[in-house]
């Protein structure tokens, strides 16, 4: 990329820019994936990566309900086999990535997550099994690495949890969204608040280091008391994280089906509970890494936080998890549909070969800068300009003039990006779900606008 001088700040306000855009968690999002015609092999991809330090993460793609808003790559229920078959797949994956990883190098992991769907929908027999493809297949020693698990009130079971304590799990997320049974309803997740508060009591009672909390704001009929009820219920459990989600309404979900939340007094609304919620867990002693992560302060860090990987290296597993290397991101088709994503799981139960790429994005150079960028900004801690400088030849400014110099002339960064460190002003962080696509390429914008949704 050619270096350019900075760009000086704008002196006209910018136009407006809604702050609920899109959750950026990931660059590119996989609606930017496309079939990969080549369909390189998994051996090509990974040779002369760095593999001494990977994620691996696994995917389980079940729960027992879905929620209203949710448009993660998930089914309900499993037919009788289903979790077997899938576990069968998984297992035949792994030995296909472990193989693929090669010997040129060594290979070890740094941490581990399972997510979903929900993890916990399997069996504590299955999760058994589940440990053992990490370990035995992928080689990741899961009681010397953070472990991350995902869970739900139903799922979060004794037994199930006892396999997870013994295997080496140092954070389990339980996706609560809200604790007044009305407001669970208007999500399109029913749910009682007595199963909520035993399924904290077993995940407490299992002694897992980390407990994280996930809590939604902007939903239909929630006001600023209410949204106090299930934060201060929250913090009774005294949570080593909590992660405050806006509500949002997505093609193909339940809630796009029944509701039209998408004005702008919405907008407001989700802005004065996200500002409520910050200052609240501010004062009750937690740190904000990210718009939508706090930590209780002194609590060690469990992995990457809020999903920031700006150096790849990520191994997935299971048929909607993603990979990274340097220079490609690659995973399996994606869908939100039911049907859609039964037949997806259908065709990699049914696969044999998993030696190769089939669906993904290059993400090499202007794409690299854009996602190092990208992730580290939405970080609270923000991002040393000299890491940059170092990785890429050039600093931030001379790359992304424009897009740097519209966030400050909107408040959004600290000292105007100038420092040593570019940081988010409380303000930009606000506005992350905003800021975030503003770093999209326009390969990436025209990829996603092209995407059919299914």
């Amino acid at each position: 990329m050619t270096a350019l001088a900075p760009a000086p700040i704008a002196a006209t306000a910018p136009p407006e820019i809604r702050p609920y855009s899109a959750y950026v968690y990931a660059y590119p999002h996989k609606t930017a994936y496309r079939p990969l015609p080549d369909r390189p092999a998994l051996r090509d991809l990974w040779h002369g990566e760095r593999k001494d330090a990977l994620s691996l993460y696994l995917h389980i793609p079940f729960c027992e309900i879905r929620c209203g808003f949710c448009n993660l790559f998930t089914r309900i229920g499993a037919p009788d086999g289903l979790t077997g078959r899938y576990l069968d797949a998984l297992e035949r994956q792994a030995v296909a990535v472990r193989d693929a990883l090669g010997d040129d190098g060594p290979v070890s992991f740094a941490n581990a997550a399972f997510g979903g769907g929900t993890p916990t929908f399997l069996t504590a027999l299955e999760l058994e099994r589940l440990c053992d493809i990490a370990e035995r297949r992928m080689g990741a020693d899961l009681r010397a690495v953070p472990l991350s698990v995902e869970t739900s009130p139903a799922t979060a079971t004794a037994d199930r949890l006892a396999v997870l304590a013994e295997r080496g799990a140092t954070r389990v997320s339980i996706g609560v969204q809200s604790f007044l049974p009305d407001e669970a309803r208007a999500a399109v997740r029913p749910q009682r608040r007595a199963d909520v508060e035993a399924a904290l009591g077993r995940i407490r009672d299992a002694r897992v280091p980390v407990l994280n909390i996930d809590l939604i704001y902007g939903i239909d009929g929630q006001t600023p008391a209410t949204w106090r009820t299930s934060l201060d219920a929250a913090l009774a459990w005294r949570p080593e994280e909590l992660y405050l989600y806006p509500l949002y309404v997505r093609p193909l979900t339940g809630l796009a089906r029944r509701t039209a939340l998408t004005d702008r007094a919405w907008d407001e609304q989700r802005l004065n509970l996200y500002r409520q919620g910050r200052d609240h867990l501010l004062a009750h002693g937690y740190e904000q890494v990210s718009m939508r992560m706090f930590r209780l302060a002194g609590t060690a860090p469990q992995g990457p936080d809020d999903h920031a990987c700006q150096t790849d290296g990520m191994i997935g597993l299971g048929c909607g998890a993603r990979s990274y290397t340097s220079a490609l991101h690659y995973s399996f088709d994606y869908a939100v549909d039911m049907g859609e994503i039964r037949g997806i799981i259908d065709d990699y139960t049914g696969t044999e070969d998993f030696t190769r790429a089939v669906h993904g994005r290059p993400t090499n150079g202007d794409e690299a800068r854009r996602r190092h960028l990208l992730q580290s900004l939405l970080q609270a801690q923000g991002m040393p300009v000299a890491d940059y400088r170092e990785r890429f030849g050039a600093g931030p400014h001379e790359d992304f003039p424009a897009e740097l110099a519209a966030f400050a002339a909107r408040g959004w960064l600290e000292q105007d990006g100038r420092g040593p460190l570019l940081r988010l002003s409380p303000e930009g962080l606000a506005h992350s779900d905003a800021l975030g696509p503003e770093l999209f390429s326009p390969a990436v914008r025209a990829a996603m606008a092209a995407y059919e949704a299914k």
